[in-house]
């Protein structure tokens, strides 16, 4: 984030007896946006939006306008944004080719990302689909099944399909709901995995899976297969007179924002962003850990590290480890 303002930080904390983890907390702890956009402007607002969020600049911009439009009356159906879709591809190039290389100890592949995030902004799939074949992928793609790491097991995972469905699940956003997501009363997880059902990777494990799935939605828009409701998607909806709802798919998951107008200006403002859905305190994470050998702290990091990769949190990390006490 820019403008002064803290962009957050998830937290882990875990306890230890000497050999096994025993227990795992994850937080995560936001900035509250609502309090710079309150009172503003109401077209001022939303324009700021996208400059106080580095990440997903431009989902957050599309989600505060639509959410404007539609506190104003406006409905939008669900439709792909072609701006959106390519933000979420370079988010994806970006995790696959330069993140995911640091977490095998290899070079980030820095000429391929670039190449290919300009292959993106030019709509050449084609250029894309031979990247997404190469042998650099392939190693790729060997090296996180070959990790070890946690089973695939079913989970609860985000299903929906517009702002106006929406509106069944949570008639109005809460400040309870941007801190700690449920659906249906429980944890859910949103993403590229969520999107896809967790289904078409059931043969891999945990984090594999999820890596997977971005990898298939990369696959999917260069082969011109991408429809609506995949990476890209944004909808709104009118909640009641001046208030708007808007969704957007982006990278990392389900995006909701909440606008409430007084006149024309701001008078409150939600987001609940993927984040908070995938690294909620029930979420997969604290499972994960759990029972993992700790006598190697640095191991343990180093499993911890692969696990908070698999999630994709759009902010930094901490872990800290503790003895047990009792």
């Amino acid at each position: 984030m820019s403008m002064g303002i803290d962009a957050g930080c998830v937290r882990i904390r875990v306890q230890c007896d000497g050999q096994r983890v025993l227990a795992a907390q994850v937080s995560s702890q936001r900035p509250q946006v609502a309090r710079v956009l309150k009172g503003r402007q109401a077209d001022a607002a939303a324009s700021l939006v996208p400059l106080v969020f580095s990440l997903c600049a431009r989902a957050q911009g599309v989600a505060a306008r639509l959410a404007l439009a539609a506190a104003r009356g406006d409905e939008t159906s669900p439709r792909l944004d072609p701006d959106i879709v390519r933000e979420v591809m370079r988010e994806h190039l970006w995790r696959w080719l330069l993140d995911l290389p640091v977490l095998f100890g290899m070079t980030p592949l820095r000429d391929q990302f670039t190449s290919a995030v300009r292959a993106v902004d030019a709509g050449d799939g084609v250029k894309v689909q031979a990247l997404l074949v190469a042998p650099e992928m392939t190693r790729l793609i060997e090296s996180i099944m070959a990790l070890e790491q946690p089973a695939l097991h079913a989970s609860a995972l985000l299903q929906i399909d517009s702002a106006q469905s929406s509106l069944a699940e949570w008639p109005q956003l809460s400040d309870e709901l941007s801190h700690t997501p449920t659906w249906r009363g429980q944890a859910t997880e949103t993403g590229a995995f969520a999107r896809s059902s967790g289904t078409s990777m059931s043969a891999s494990g945990a984090f594999a899976a999820r890596w997977l799935a971005r990898l298939a939605e990369l696959e999917a828009w260069a082969g011109g297969t991408q429809g609506i409701g995949a990476g890209g998607t944004a909808s709104a909806t009118p909640v009641a007179p001046g208030v708007g709802r808007a969704l957007v798919e982006t990278a990392r998951g389900l995006l909701m924002h909440e606008l409430v107008l007084e006149g024309d200006r701001v008078a409150d403002y939600r987001i609940v962003a993927p984040t908070e859905w995938n690294f909620h305190p029930r979420g997969p994470l604290p499972s994960w850990l759990i029972g993992r050998p700790c006598s190697d702290a640095a191991e343990l990091r180093r499993f911890a590290a692969q696990a908070v990769a698999a999630l994709d949190p759009c902010v930094r990390w901490e872990l800290t480890l503790e003895p047990r006490t009792n």
